[in-house]
């Protein structure tokens, strides 16, 4: 029988039912090599008391954590609904703080005793859109020249806590936890050691954290809200075991049989196993448990409904009314020439030509006089004639435009004309119809972006919902704030006064400001449906702007 749950409160799995044979869904959950020093001749009388709390101790109170597995898809398909696995940052409310945390899920249990196929099907069966899975796996600390040797004749032990990077973890989560992006070591199974590419991971709704030593660390058992054990028979995780290293990785059944008898087994029994204990469900026989996961899952139901999100608009459209407009807002000079532009592009009778040639327009004037905004040092140059020129350069490092798809990409072209070898990312940002929340479904971004000023592009901004998401995944990818330029051909005051609200150091500026939006968040007066417009696609059967229609900025 099962060891009870620690938690007298937390619900406890049913009793086990006959153990089923090892499906072949149940693939193991880590592989037989490792990277980083293990201590092989630990003594068996150390005590599990540095890892472990007292059982009942009162854990800190927990805020968000998220990660993602190191092999799984972004997507993954099941037979009624796509889930998203790679996360996304977290959402912030009005105020740009973080509105609620994320649900923390952690799995121990043996070696190949099925956790990630456990994991899996509690995603499925959430029905929750945003899901990360991380796997221990990729913590393992990096092997010496010697330790190398080791682990290629079986005789590194991969299954003791030293070898794994549990500050990393910790660190990891962390950061996590206070809504900035981290990167997470690829492991390489077959070379023993970490790839030179890291995974840049964000947030979601629930985090599934899985591996061998899951509970075996004070600091890493505070960050989780529901701690499940996989409990499998030991007959059936040594068959999982043989299959996956010896199809998978290329093993011989000798070498994995001494590894799992010098190393794996006696870990199993020294710091896994006693792990059993401070679990809140232990799940017997794994995946084909399925009444267990069901418990688990309507207990994780009641906990999400704890803390459902909500995109709250109208909070946003009366947080700010009759307040003056932020002194972070530059708008263009109202002069002849853009007040006609404006007239030509805002009239739905102009035609696409007409409409791209003088938003190409507005778009060009808009970047000039958003550079002026950077900063500039006093530098001297020689002119052809011998002469010393007083002259300004670019203080900074470099300059990055960012995108908000679709609408956004249009002004890369008026940035690229001004700005020689500039570097472009994109962010795809789409309102969830259900709850109307912004959520982010694609990013790119350059490689030390944080390094550099960045001028962030769309074309309209109504309520700042994607604007705002867009600004946070810059933050997350550690843009300093005051280094951020938000760039709009029109803004909605609700928008601009919700973007400066939350970050008061971001420097908005746009060609126009209106004053209203409708009942529906939309511009009032406008200027329509600009990715249509510019893009010469249908336009939305409401007559929807682009960024409500499809990004909710």
């Amino acid at each position: 029988m099962a060891a009870p749950p620690a938690s007298a409160d937390a619900p406890r799995s049913p009793p086990p039912p006959p153990p089923p044979p090892p499906a072949a869904g149940d693939g193991p959950d880590r592989p037989a090599d490792r990277s980083e020093p293990a201590r092989e001749d630990c003594s068996n009388a150390e005590s599990l008391d540095r890892l472990l709390p007292p059982v009942g101790a009162r854990r800190s109170p927990r805020k968000r954590t998220t990660s993602q597995c190191k092999s799984e898809p972004p997507l993954l398909r099941t037979s009624k609904r796509t889930i998203y696995t790679a996360g996304r940052p977290p959402w912030y409310n009005e105020h740009g703080t973080q509105s609620k945390e994320a649900f923390a899920i952690g799995l121990g249990g043996g070696s190949a005793s099925g956790k990630t196929t456990v994991a899996r099907m509690i995603i499925e069966a959430l029905d929750v859109p945003w899901v990360v899975l991380l796997s221990m796996d990729s913590f393992y600390k990096v092997l010496t020249t010697q330790q190398q040797e080791q682990a290629a004749h079986n005789n590194f032990n991969f299954d003791h806590p030293d070898a794994f990077d549990f500050d990393l973890i910790v660190s990891t989560l962390k950061k996590l936890k206070q809504g900035k992006s981290v990167k997470v070591p690829v492991y390489d199974f077959t070379t023993h050691s970490r790839k030179k590419d890291w995974k840049t991971l964000y947030g979601a709704n629930v985090i599934i954290f899985e591996g061998i030593m899951a509970f075996a660390d004070k600091t890493l058992l505070e960050l989780l809200d529901m701690k499940i054990f996989v409990d499998t028979d030991s007959d059936i995780r040594l068959v999982r075991r043989l299959r996956r290293d010896i199809s998978e990785r290329g093993r011989d059944i000798e070498g994995v049989i001494k590894q799992y008898n010098k190393f794996v087994k006696p870990a199993f029994d020294q710091y896994i196993q006693p792990t059993m204990r401070v679990a809140d469900i232990v799940v017997p026989w794994g995946s084909g448990n399925t009444v267990a996961i069901d418990l688990i899952v309507q207990h994780m139901h009641s906990q999400l409904e704890e803390r459902k999100l909500r995109w709250d608009m109208a909070a946003l459209a009366s947080a700010h009314q009759c307040h003056p407009l932020p002194r972070t807002l530059s708008v263009l000079k109202s002069t002849p020439q853009v007040r006609g532009m404006h007239t030509i592009i805002r009239d739905k009778e102009t035609s696409r030509d007409e409409f791209i040639f003088y938003s190409k327009r507005l778009m060009r004037l808009l970047i000039e006089h958003a550079l002026s905004f950077l900063p500039f040092q006093d530098c001297v140059v020689q002119t052809p004639q011998g002469q010393d020129y007083a002259g300004k350069c670019y203080a900074g490092k470099q300059i990055t435009g960012v995108s908000i798809l679709r609408a956004g990409e249009t002004m890369e072209p008026a940035l690229r004309a001004v700005c020689k070898d500039v570097r472009i990312g994109t962010i795809l940002i789409q309102t969830n119809q259900h709850t109307g929340e912004p959520e982010l479904h694609y990013l790119r971004l350059p490689k030390d972006i944080s390094d550099d000023h960045v001028i962030l592009m769309d074309c309209t901004v109504s309520t700042g919902a994607a604007a705002m998401m867009a600004v946070r995944v810059l933050l997350d990818h550690d843009v300093p704030e005051d280094k951020i330029f938000l760039l709009s051909l029109l803004m909605a005051e609700m928008g601009v006064h919700s973007v400066a609200y939350a970050f008061p150091r971001v420097r908005i500026i746009t060609t126009a400001v209106d004053k209203r939006v409708n009942d529906l968040f939309r511009i009032i007066p406008g200027i329509g449906n600009f990715g249509d417009r510019y893009f010469g696609t249908d336009a939305a059967p409401d007559g929807s702007d682009e960024e409500e229609a499809a990004s909710t900025s």
